[in-house]
């Protein structure tokens, strides 16, 4: 697929370019990025340059992971990485961070809203999933806000740094959006007869 630009109210989210190396290797200096997200420690300038050179372009091209920077609608910094992938079966799962400097605005959640739509009107997307390892409360925080339900914990369901450990997991479907889905949706019942 080629790339997408996607607006909202405040923010435009189009795919990484290699011009976007110095910000994406000034964000991942972050302690907190990188103890949440499976990004190389030290995190060195070869690494943004094949993320955003070799990574961002192989996802978009391969419809297999799609990634964007968001920033102000009017131009600016880097606000949000955030990303569609692993799809299977009619789900995608969403994953994000924000920029240190950007933090306790909104712009995650906002982001992460336009990738839901977009996931579930563009690509066909029937369930989003999102995963954090447990203890990361701040990007649950961004998941319930977005109107993710909360599912549970995956035991040893998230990889990171060589140790598997537990994860939450929540959905988001397209008619937690208000949307309508490209199937019919049977849900268990509540109280089994």
């Amino acid at each position: 697929m080629e790339p997408v630009t996607l607006t909202t109210e405040r923010l435009s989210l189009a795919a990484f370019t290699p011009a976007d190396a110095d910000e994406v290797l000034a964000a991942c200096q972050d302690p907190a990025v990188q103890r949440w997200i499976s990004v190389p420690v030290p995190y060195e300038r070869r690494h943004a340059e094949d993320f955003v050179g070799r990574h961002v372009p192989e996802g978009w091209g391969g419809d297999t992971e799609y990634t964007f920077a968001a920033r102000p609608r009017d131009g600016g910094p880097l606000l949000v990485s955030a990303g569609l992938h692993h799809p299977r079966s009619g789900c995608w799962e969403i994953g994000f961070y924000t920029v240190r400097e950007h933090r306790g605005h909104g712009y995650a959640t906002e982001a992460v809203l336009a990738l839901a739509r977009w996931a579930f009107t563009g690509l066909g997307c029937s369930r989003l999933e999102w995963r954090a390892q447990v203890g990361n409360p701040a990007s649950r925080a961004v998941a319930e806000k977005a109107g993710f339900t909360m599912e549970g914990t995956l035991r040893a369901g998230m990889e990171h740094r060589g140790t598997v450990r537990d994860c939450w997991i929540g959905a988001l479907l397209p008619s937690d959006l208000g949307l309508a889905s490209r199937q019919p949706y049977l849900p268990a019942r509540r109280n089994p007869v």
